[in-house]
């Protein structure tokens, strides 16, 4: 599909099953039979695995706690947008009319999951190793300055110092739902500042979440949006 070889260009993949890549970027407000859903799914799972290597061989001397705290720093809506962002992933997001002008394209969750889709998709195709060498890549690209001290960065206590001398208040933080079983839980938290909302965040836990979405708040502000 001559539509995508632009991003297949940029993510340096060419993909043999163009309908597999076209999967991988629908969302679900899309009027066809199928999602990225299932794709974000294994993409999630895969590119866990690739920076928790990635991680556990980049500071060998971290212990779990620590590793599991950098991984979360890497793992989660924030980061992937950024990846996202990076290879401009959003123009290419097949998304219904009404998505569309509720700039969908520029949604945290649907770049985050279109992201995660994309890597699962590849993983289908070529293996992991494919989709170490292309998320890799990218995170290094967006985080040269990668280090222990950045990973474990405190997103809330950043941005709360920043609103304070800004703004004179706090961010406050909304749990918007709730999603899936007991065991498995997803938290959909929003944050708003000076009465304005900054953007929205998922995470397997509410401190996730709120972590998640201070981290985009953080970058909006820094960037004067």
């Amino acid at each position: 599909m001559k539509e995508f070889e632009e991003l297949e260009k940029t993510i340096k993949y060419s993909f043999k099953d163009k309908g597999l890549l076209s999967k991988a970027l629908t969302h679900k407000s899309y009027k066809k039979p199928y999602s990225n859903e299932r794709l974000e799914f294994l993409g999630d799972a895969v590119l866990n695995l690739v920076v928790g290597e990635y991680l556990y061989k980049k500071f060998p001397d971290s212990n779990e706690g620590e590793l599991s705290k950098m991984r979360a720093g890497l793992v989660n809506e924030a980061s992937f947008q950024v990846l996202a962002n990076s290879i401009e992933l959003g123009r290419f997001i097949l998304l219904s009319s009404s998505e569309e002008r509720n700039k969908g394209r520029q949604k945290a969750s649907i770049l985050s999951d279109a992201f995660e889709a994309i890597m699962g998709a590849v993983y289908l195709e070529s293996g992991i190793d494919v989709v170490r060498k292309i998320s890799l890549d990218l995170i290094e690209q967006e985080y040269k300055n990668i280090s222990l001290d950045y990973l474990l960065q405190d997103y809330k206590t950043s941005l709360q110092e920043i609103t304070q001398a800004l703004f004179a208040e706090i961010p406050e933080y909304k749990l918007e739902k709730e999603t899936g079983p007991d065991h498995q839980k997803n938290f959909e938290v929003s944050i708003w500042i000076d009465g304005k909302t900054y953007g929205s965040a998922t995470g397997k836990s509410k401190k996730i979440a709120q972590q998640a979405v201070a981290k985009i708040a953080l970058n909006k502000i820094n960037h004067g949006q």
